[in-house]
């Protein structure tokens, strides 16, 4: 199974038990510059929200406010070591040289209100906490740039969801390979953790 499978399979399982509280948890992972893409957590929020079980504008909110606590992880990482503990410790989480240098280019170019942009880009989102924290942007104008920019992200995400769940229980074949997805999440995440394990002793060697 390929590893897009894995993951896919562990977000499915922690949002279908843990709800809002999941939705929060895996933003925070992914806005804490860990690869786990939101392009997965949301969409699946939101069939969720078309089956009736968890609300559009919460679902929102709950992945608006994983990204303040993800990101205030990255931005004190920044704050605190700098750009030499960025790149030291980057490998660990997949972050390289070169998506570093996006994320200061572009925070470089604007300024603090690069924040609130970049939370709407792809990519650019996901490592846009570290250089604030470096040039040690205040914390108050951090946090509203980072949940103002986040939640449209979120709902916009979400909502592709709930429309394509909408098609998607019209459609019985659909349904039940959504279903048969659930039974196996466990064993997903199981093997999730696995290569996560085997990833960062690759990293250390």
């Amino acid at each position: 199974m390929s590893l897009m499978g894995l993951v896919g399979g562990a977000i499915v399982a922690t949002v279908s038990a843990l709800g809002y509280t999941g939705v929060a948890g895996l933003m925070a992972i992914e806005s804490a510059c860990i690869p786990l893409p939101s392009e997965i957590i949301m969409p699946f929020a939101g069939y969720l929200v078309s089956l009736g079980r968890m609300d559009l504008a919460a679902v929102a909110t709950a992945g608006a406010i994983g990204c303040n606590i993800g990101s205030t992880a990255a931005y004190a990482v920044g704050y605190a070591g700098g750009r030499p503990a960025v790149a030291r410790w980057g490998r660990y989480v997949m972050l390289g040289p070169r998506e570093l240098a996006w994320a200061e280019r572009f925070f470089a170019h604007g300024g603090g209100i690069t924040v609130l942009i970049g939370r709407l880009l792809p990519l650019i989102r996901t490592f846009i906490a570290l250089p604030a924290g470096i040039a040690r942007m205040p914390m108050a104008r951090f946090q509203i740039y980072t949940f103002v920019g986040s939640w449209p992200w979120c709902f916009g995400l979400a909502y592709a969801g709930y429309k394509l769940g909408k098609a998607w229980d019209a459609s019985p074949a659909l349904r039940a390979a959504m279903h048969r997805l659930d039974g196996v999440a466990v064993a997903l995440v199981l093997l999730g953790v696995v290569f996560w394990v085997w990833h960062l002793r690759r990293a250390r060697g």
